[in-house]
């Protein structure tokens, strides 16, 4: 069932980023994917986002639901039609709303795992954590505003940390389908971030030695983005193709797959 189109407002999102091995990162990725790097670098992160608003695209506002949500994700590239593509591959969702549980994969791109939640913010100051009720994922992250944008590796600038994010404006995750990937992209006019300073970031994701060896995934910076109305499009998904008696399958882009980011 191809997902409708979707309205809602981005109350809150959080980006915690890292700069990784991306020979570690590049276990986590299906093919045709590989990780898009910069200075030698793999980007991944947590997006921790609250939206409001959330209807079928045309339905009034009052009648969306609201939802705190968190997305584990690896900046990606692979050769489409024209060249290199870039975007998003997110391994692991999290949602408080049952809703979002039950319509993942379905009206909404990617399983979702079912997490609780315990937000606190004020103007300056936010602290969001959660646990996942399967025992998978545990996050905490505390920020506050900062006057300036520094301290990362990755980006020179506020201006180029927003560009390579907002570039980065559709993503694909594992759906209810084994056989593919679900898509969809983010749209907005009104797109701003803010940098924040991280004081806690804690996650079972990046802080799992098996998965990343010590020194293999390092925080690198955070942004904030607040009150921002947006337009979730349905992507393609990306077909994986399973070859006969071959473990560990790899996945390859479906006919009319072009674009790939979050």
């Amino acid at each position: 069932m191809r997902q409708p189109r979707l309205s809602s407002v981005i109350e809150r999102r959080l980006l915690v980023n890292y700069r990784a091995d991306p020979r570690a990162v590049a276990e986590l990725l299906p093919a045709p994917l590989r990780p898009q790097q910069i200075g030698g670098w793999a980007v991944a992160g947590i997006c921790l986002i609250r939206l409001g608003q959330v209807r079928p695209h045309g339905a009034p506002g009052r009648f969306g639901l609201r939802s705190e949500n968190a997305a584990h994700r690896i900046a990606v590239e692979w050769d489409g039609p024209q060249g290199p593509e870039t975007g998003v591959y997110i391994p692991r969702r999290d949602s408080g709303s049952a809703v979002n549980v039950l319509a993942g994969g379905r009206l909404f791109p990617g399983r979702h795992h079912h997490a609780s939640f315990d937000v606190h913010e004020t103007p300056r100051d936010l602290h969001v954590a959660y646990t996942s009720r399967d025992g998978a994922t545990s996050v905490q992250v505390d920020v506050s505003l900062a006057e300036q944008f520094q301290g990362s590796e990755l980006f020179a600038d506020l201006h180029e940390a927003s560009a390579f994010f907002r570039h980065g404006s559709s993503g694909y995750s594992a759906g209810r389908d084994r056989g593919h990937l679900d898509g969809m992209e983010l749209h907005t006019d009104s797109w701003r971030v803010q940098p924040v300073e991280a004081h806690v970031v804690r996650s079972t994701f990046f802080d799992d030695e098996d998965r990343f060896p010590p020194g293999s995934a390092t925080l690198d910076c955070a942004l904030l983005m607040r009150d921002v109305p947006v337009t979730w499009n349905p992507l393609r998904p990306m077909l994986i193709h399973r070859a006969s008696g071959t473990a560990g399958a790899r996945p390859s882009v479906g006919p009319g797959t072009c674009r790939l980011s979050i």
